[in-house]
This record gives structure tokens, C-alpha cells and sequence, in this order.
């Protein structure tokens, strides 16, 4: 065989492995950041998933709201591989017309409420990637001051972690980079009192999803307006979980009226394709330039490819009416149930929070695991729930079901 041919031959599928080996292996050669895994998933399929023991899953987290669209979408894959054959990677000394369009669309979205707004974007490779972005960015304002929130998370490197505000998180990397405080989310009044004209941003989740999907009210974020445009500060929303569809808008924030001036992307953007984005609008679109900031990998053309085709998905197939539309069904089918451990139903559209009487949101999503149905606990009583926005009525009833069946039914079990 030539040396050609050796290289473009298809190399030997490897031996079927058990979950339990796979578990053994990955303790050896991943480092433990996240520890042990609950499952090795081997396949996709709309909302379905499958194990390495031939285990079939329905998928309500979506990687944590980045399947917008499901496992292996045809329109996604399409777009990908169609992208890949053509042009995969050219750096950023040069642009690609996918590029352009997804940063124009991008605009579009953040500027629903003033049309004709300047906006601008920067592209990256992750949620946490587009807040570091636009963390620089509000560096150059010639302020240093943040006001971030209270339960806040915006990622893992310095900088996002900088404006997180789980101390557990925080404190083996600290000194982190400066000047943060932190208010209580939802509260205008504390905010009013902590922004001055020595503030560079407020950066604030419309959604906390982290914190157990808390919804502070479209009012919050036009207070935050108000008391950010009185003292010249930046109004930065991070709409990477919330954004994309995912709480029924392109934006969670969409139907505050508000114009922020710095919102960042990803997750449900690229439908599990690395990307992210930082979007500046009015003058902050104008704060960086050459050399202050930059990436290898973001805006490449596959990733941009990707962005477009979800989008385009999401409106072809109505999936903004769709999220609203199941969201409530599954908040109305699960409090009509009248368990006594379930408080209430926090959030909007695919971004829930079934909210317990008690801590037991972990134990109840382990059994969920157990019966094929994949949730998380992000707080002890509270359950996460953010499927594919292609999930129908019959897979929301059957996790509404399948919640109430995994729930402790006795005190032994609750305490």
C-alpha cells in the first residue's frame, strides 16, 4: 500500500468497551476537574442519547442548554461538513462571508429594541471566552469598577471567575483580577447604591441558570438600564445560557425594552460546535482595536456555519413559540400534580427550575438517571430543565411523569 493510500485508509474501529471500563480509563488520563462520569454517552439522536452499555437517554439538560437543536441535526451537520470540505480554517488576517453574516445577525438580535444601533462583534470559542472579551472591553472605558451580582456565574478563567460569585469557585485562584463588588440580584435599590460615576460595568444574567434558574423580572434589568446610563457605566447582560432561544426570545432581556451595551453568546449558538460571542452596541462598539485583544480559533468559518444554521432552524421550525409554548406546559403539567415536594417552577421558556421542599434535587436526578432521563441539580432543592428546543408535548409529559416518580415518597427517603 502507498504511503498515500496508508494515510486516507479508515483506521480499525476500536473493541466495544463497557461503560465501566471506559470510567476506569478516563480516571487515568483525564485530570479530575470534574470528577468520575456519571455515563460515557457513545451516541446522539434528537433528544435521545445512548451509553456504552446500549442505554437509551432522553436528553433534558442539552450539555447544559447547548443542544438547541438536538444530537446530530441534519442542518448542522450539513452546514459543517459542507464547511469543512470548502474552507475550515483561514486565522483572522482575513474574514469569511460566514463570519460577516452571523456577526450581522448577531447585531440584529441585540439591537431588537433600537434598530440602527451600531453594534459590533467579537467572536470567540465559549461563554467564558466572550466574558473575558468583554471584561478587556470595559477595561478601556479608562474605568476599572465592576458591579457584578450576587449567585452570579460567567465562567472559569480569571477574568469571568473575577465576576462569579461563588466563593468556592473564587478562592484557591484569588487575587483575581480587580475591582469587583457584588450586589443582591434583583434588588435595584442595592444596585443604585453601589454604582457611581467610578463604575465601568454592571454585568448581570437575566436568568441566574447556575443559581437554581432565578428570574429577577424584566423590571431589574430596566433599572439597571436607568442607573447605568445615569452614571456613564456599562450595561453588560450575559445572555450565554439564557440567549439563543432558550427562554422563548433570542434574548431573555428582549422584552425589557432594553439596549445593553455589551451582551455575550454562546452555548445554544452553535448547537455543541465551539463558539461565542461578545456583541458591543453604540460607543462601546468602538472601545477595542487592534491589538487589544484577540483569538486563534473564534469566528472561524465552521463555527460561524454552524451559528447560522441554527438559526436559521429556529426560524424555520417556529422554535421561539415552541420554548415558550412547552416551557409553560411543563410548569402547568408538573405544579397540577400537586406533589407535596414541589415548591413552584422558576424561569421561562426551556430554561426551568423545579423548585423542592426540601434538599433533595440530587438524589432525584440520580434516579432520573437511572430511568433514562437526563436533568441536574445545580442547587440541593432545585432541579434544572433545559431540553432541545425540539422536544415535543409527549417528551415533556413523560419527564413531567418521570420527576414525579424519582421523587422521594416518604420521610425516610427525604431525610
Amino acid at each position: 500500500m502507498s504511503e498515500q493510500n496508508e494515510l486516507s485508509a479508515s483506521p480499525a474501529a476500536p473493541a466495544p468497551a463497557s461503560q465501566a471500563a471506559w470510567t476506569a480509563r478516563y480516571r487515568n488520563a483525564l485530570m479530575n476537574t470534574f470528577g468520575p462520569p456519571k455515563r460515557v454517552f457513545v451516541r446522539g439522536e434528537g433528544v435521545h442519547l445512548w451509553d456504552a452499555d446500549g442505554n437509551r437517554y432522553t436528553d433534558f439538560l442539552a450539555g447544559i442548554a447547548v443542544n438547541a437543536l438536538g444530537h446530530a441535526h441534519p442542518a448542522v451537520l450539513a452546514a459543517i461538513t459542507g464547511q469543512l470540505s470548502t474552507l475550515g480554517h483561514v486565522s483572522n488576517f482575513f474574514a469569511t462571508p460566514a463570519q460577516i453574516e452571523l456577526a450581522e445577525r448577531l447585531s440584529g438580535f441585540v439591537t431588537a429594541n433600537e434598530p440602527g444601533t451600531p453594534a459590533r462583534v467579537f467572536f470567540a470559542n465559549s461563554g467564558t471566552e466572550a466574558n473575558e472579551a468583554a471584561f478587556k472591553l470595559t477595561r478601556l472605558t479608562g474605568r476599572t469598577r465592576i458591579v457584578a451580582m450576587e449567585g452570579s456565574f460567567h465562567g472559569r478563567t480569571m477574568g469571568a471567575l473575577a465576576i462569579t460569585h461563588n466563593r468556592a469557585y473564587r478562592e484557591p485562584f484569588e487575587p483575581l483580577p480587580g475591582d469587583v463588588s457584588f450586589v443582591p440580584y434583583g434588588d435595584a435599590e442595592a444596585l443604585a447604591r453601589a454604582v457611581d460615576d467610578t463604575v465601568a460595568a454592571v454585568v448581570i444574567e437575566p436568568i441566574q441558570g447556575e443559581n437554581g434558574v432565578v428570574d429577577p423580572g424584566d423590571e431589574f434589568i430596566r433599572a439597571a438600564r436607568r442607573i447605568t446610563h445615569a452614571h456613564g457605566a456599562l450595561l453588560w447582560l450575559d445572555e450565554v445560557q439564557t440567549g439563543m432561544g432558550r427562554c422563548g426570545e433570542w434574548l431573555a432581556s428582549s422584552g425589557s425594552g432594553v439596549t445593553a451595551d455589551v451582551v455575550t453568546f454562546a452555548k445554544g449558538l452553535g448547537n455543541g460546535f465551539p463558539i461565542g460571542a461578545c456583541v458591543a452596541t453604540g460607543a462601546a462598539a468602538d472601545l477595542l482595536h487592534p491589538g487589544n485583544h484577540g483569538t486563534t480559533f473564534g469566528g472561524n468559518p465552521v463555527a460561524a456555519v454552524a451559528g447560522l444554521a441554527v438559526i436559521g432552524v429556529i426560524e424555520r421550525d417556529r422554535l421561539l413559540e415552541a420554548s415558550r409554548r412547552l416551557g409553560d406546559r411543563l410548569a402547568d403539567r408538573m405544579m397540577a400534580a400537586g406533589h407535596p415536594l414541589v415548591a413552584g417552577v422558576r424561569g421561562r421558556g426551556l430554561l426551568r427550575g423545579i423548585v423542592l421542599t426540601a434538599d433533595v434535587a440530587g438524589a432525584t436526578v440520580e434516579r432520573l438517571l437511572e430511568a433514562g432521563w437526563v436533568a441536574n441539580a445545580p442547587r440541593p432543592a432545585v432541579i434544572r430543565v433545559a431540553p432541545p428546543l425540539i422536544v415535543t408535548e409527549a417528551d415533556i409529559d413523560g419527564f413531567v411523569q418521570a420527576v414525579l416518580d424519582a421523587l422521594p415518597s416518604g420521610d425516610a427517603d427525604v431525610g
